[in-house]
């Protein structure tokens, strides 16, 4: 009780970002009207040309910072029952699972990935949420959600129509897509052939209809065959 991770020492700085930490300000007064992303490009430049005997020092000092670090942390895990451990492990094991799925989005982002088709649902929404009324994003949603499951099968069907034909087109980029991260050795962002080919329940339905009718005939003849010998 009492213990969270925000407690837990932090870990110190590399020579690099405590440059960029400690020299920030004093660039941005420089350069004013730069972007942040420009003057982050500007202090790597600086960093970069840094003589290597000014870099030692701030090698040395994350060094210190380092150790210090080290032996606040075992303080930290002392003073934690067994439960809070195990409690707290588990939390890091959440943190970073939610740190690499946002990396691998951005990844996928980078290298274009088709957006996922939207359902009839989701384009309704799109195409209505301006007009909506409602005091916030929840409530304009849930009356565009409310406002869907009244609709009829008819005056759904445009959407579901349009829904339909975002199914082919994420299929056909996703095809041009998948083939493009092949040639850049990206295998493993391809889908699995078993999960591409996936048939559809009503067709696998007809299908076992199909043979079940073709296997109860088959019988049917041999039975007659075996009657008139």
């Amino acid at each position: 009780r009492g213990i969270s991770s925000d407690q837990r020492p932090k870990r110190p700085l590399t020579a690099y970002f405590r440059f960029l930490k400690e020299n920030r300000s004093a660039f941005r007064e420089k350069n004013p009207g730069v972007s942040s992303v420009d003057l982050i490009k500007k202090l790597a430049g600086a960093w970069k040309e840094l003589p290597a005997s000014q870099k030692q020092v701030y090698e040395e000092a994350r060094k210190t910072d380092w150790q210090r670090y080290g032996e606040q942390l075992a303080v930290y895990k002392a003073q934690l029952t067994p439960a809070q451990a195990a409690a707290l492990k588990e939390e890091r094991r959440k943190q970073l699972a939610k740190r690499r799925s946002l990396r691998a989005k951005r990844e996928l982002s980078v290298l274009g990935k088709p957006k996922r088709p939207r359902s009839g649902l989701n384009i309704f929404v799109s195409e209505n949420f301006q007009e909506s009324e409602g005091i916030s994003p929840v409530a304009k949603l849930k009356k565009l959600f409310d406002a869907w499951q009244k609709l009829s099968t008819s005056q759904k069907q445009p959407y579901l129509q349009l829904a339909e034909d975002d199914k082919v087109r994420y299929e056909n980029e996703m095809k041009s897509w998948e083939a493009k991260m092949v040639e850049l050795g990206r295998e493993d962002l391809v889908r699995s052939k078993k999960k591409r080919l996936k048939k559809k329940p009503t067709e696998t339905a007809k299908q076992a209809e199909t043979a079940k009718a073709s296997l109860g005939e088959n019988k049917a003849k041999l039975k007659l065959k075996k009657s008139e010998e």
